[in-house]
């Protein structure tokens, strides 16, 4: 079956004012659903029609840029949408918060270390928390839709928690503040998601 886009878990507004419903619209309903479209005519006929995105980002062709492209914009989105929520925010708890003070000496030096990558990251691209097999945590960031999954981008693990610093996710609101939407993003972040994606991914 072709891949679809998927339903937000909340409605358009519920993010505001850290994120507008307006951006909220066009960004899931008109970007994510490109990267699905193209996605799913890149793959058609192809050996990859058929696998689940994760197989296909983890032995990807970093030459074949429609997959590449596309198939990256599909899975870094639908991660997206999933670890935000309205009435989020906060700090993690349980393992996950061990695992941060353990990789990065406590919950507020993580997020200055990961909003830095996000902030600093040239161009489009995404700033990534990743678990490792043993539960080991990597923060780093990916250009365009790249993302840990893939090969040799840098990164590795698992991704679960993934921050969108395209111009497209925030400038109707922040226009050129990338620091101003990167420091009110926390408060929506679903922590409860995130911590869920670390107990799978360790």
């Amino acid at each position: 079956m072709p891949f679809q886009l998927p339903e937000l878990p909340y409605p358009h507004a519920a993010l505001e004012p850290v994120i507008d419903s307006l951006t909220m619209q066009i960004h899931h309903g008109k970007h994510h659903q490109a990267y699905v479209t193209n996605l799913n005519k890149a793959i058609e006929g192809t050996p990859l029609d058929g696998m689940g995105i994760e197989e296909i980002l983890k032995g990807l062709d970093m030459t074949n840029m429609a997959v590449r492209n596309n198939g990256g914009g599909h899975y870094n989105h639908s991660l997206f949408w999933s670890i935000m929520g309205p009435n989020a925010g906060g700090a993690p708890g349980g393992a996950l918060a061990e695992a941060i003070n353990a990789a990065f000496g406590s919950f507020e030096a993580f997020k200055e270390k990961f909003g830095q990558a996000g902030i600093t990251r040239f161009g489009s691209g995404w700033a990534w928390l990743c678990v490792q097999p043993g539960g080991k945590l990597d923060l780093c960031s990916t250009p365009n839709q790249d993302n840990p999954l893939m090969p040799n981008t840098g990164c590795g693990g698992t991704p679960i928690l993934g921050l969108d610093v395209w111009e497209h996710a925030y400038y109707l609101h922040y226009q050129n503040r990338r620091p101003d939407y990167v420091a009110a993003w926390w408060t929506v972040v679903n922590w409860t998601e995130v911590e869920r994606r670390y107990a799978a991914g360790r």
